[in-house]
């Protein structure tokens, strides 16, 4: 195991230092999601459609390609076909991708998301327990990721079934702006091997308690919550997710070797949390070990979204070494919004 990256939650966020405000910027967020869609998957064509009248997405930003649309994986030729293609049609100022379908979640050795991201390279990838290279969107103050580190965070626009992943996007759009006064649940389990993000908790709570209702829950299971805005926990498998409330907008994720490989596997997939009624989730579709650093750390989730940040800058900015994992989820949520777009215009 390798040392911890050290973690300062600054705090400059919640003051807005360090956000833009929406007159200083020369492109809305939508403007600056592009939808990668399979031509050859027509529940693929029908999310894409779903989601850029939800979120006004201009047409220019709408990429198609075409692959088996059954394949859980592309080889890395495959895929550098596939991202030469997107690469080239994608508009300059676009800085995040959203992939439209629910099947195929990895590239050779890297998630899907990070190969959209960063390219397809080996650097991200590891064989056993071994470090990866360092995402320089990292803890990063950016608000352009492509502008300032040549890379455009991407997250999968997937689910169980069609109907889930439009119930999915539903609650990102609804809960923009809401500021929503849920409780992040940091579970402490008793599963030590997936249990190593419980030692950021105390500095969590100590720079993060007066700006966020949080609970340590010393325990495997949580039940029957009405207020769930934050779940991270380390199991397999989690039970009783079904008996809580996630607010819209909630991110949850359980610290797993499989919760990205969204079927076929023994683990709890990702996909879970979603049915259950989060609106984002993350896991790992390579073997991660038990590195914190592949998953998400809770304290800088949580400190960039309920600064005003949407989902996929929060979520992607927390992985310090994200090659081996999946992102899922509505990208464009944003319930902190100081200043929210009004439905009527997205809609």
């Amino acid at each position: 195991m390798v040392n911890l990256i050290p973690i300062v939650i600054s705090l400059a966020l919640l003051s807005g230092a360090l956000s833009a405000t929406a007159a200083e910027r020369e492109y809305t967020l939508a403007e600056k999601m592009v939808v990668i869609v399979n031509g050859k998957d027509p529940d693929s064509l029908s999310i894409a459609d779903y989601y850029q009248q939800k979120r006004a997405i201009p047409d220019e930003n709408i990429i198609v390609v075409e692959f088996p649309p059954e394949a859980p994986a592309l080889s890395a030729v495959q895929f550098q076909k596939i991202y030469q293609q997107v690469q080239a049609q994608t508009p300059e100022h676009a800085q995040f991708y959203a992939l439209a379908w629910s099947n195929t979640f990895r590239a050779g050795c890297m998630s899907i998301t990070s190969a959209f991201a960063f390219g397809f390279d080996k650097k991200y990838c590891a064989k056993g327990c071994m470090r990866t290279e360092l995402s320089p969107y990292f803890n990063a103050a950016s608000r352009a990721p492509f502008d300032d580190f040549k890379i455009r965070p991407s997250m999968m626009l997937a689910g169980s079934s069609i109907e889930q992943v439009y119930a999915m996007i539903d609650r990102g759009v609804r809960s923009d702006g809401q500021q929503p006064e849920g409780t992040a649940y940091l579970m402490s389990t008793t599963d030590k091997n997936r249990n190593t993000r419980a030692r950021f908790y105390s500095q969590v709570i100590i720079a993060l308690g007066e700006h966020l209702k949080i609970q340590r829950v010393n325990a495997n299971v949580l039940e029957n919550k009405e207020d769930v805005m934050f779940y991270f926990t380390g199991l397999a498998h989690v039970k009783s997710i079904d008996s809580n409330r996630f607010l819209d907008g909630a991110m949850a994720d359980h610290l797993t070797s499989a919760g990205g490989i969204l079927s076929g596997t023994s683990q709890m997939s990702l996909l879970r949390w979603l049915d259950a009624g989060a609106t984002a989730s993350y896991g790992a579709v390579v073997e991660p070990c038990n590195f914190p650093q592949k998953f998400p750390h809770p304290g800088i989730a949580m400190e960039n979204y309920i600064a005003g940040q949407s989902l996929i800058e929060a979520y992607w900015k927390s992985v310090a070494w994200p090659g081996q994992g999946l992102f899922v989820g509505e990208p464009l949520a944003s319930p902190f919004l100081k200043s929210p777009v009004k439905q009527e215009e997205l809609l």
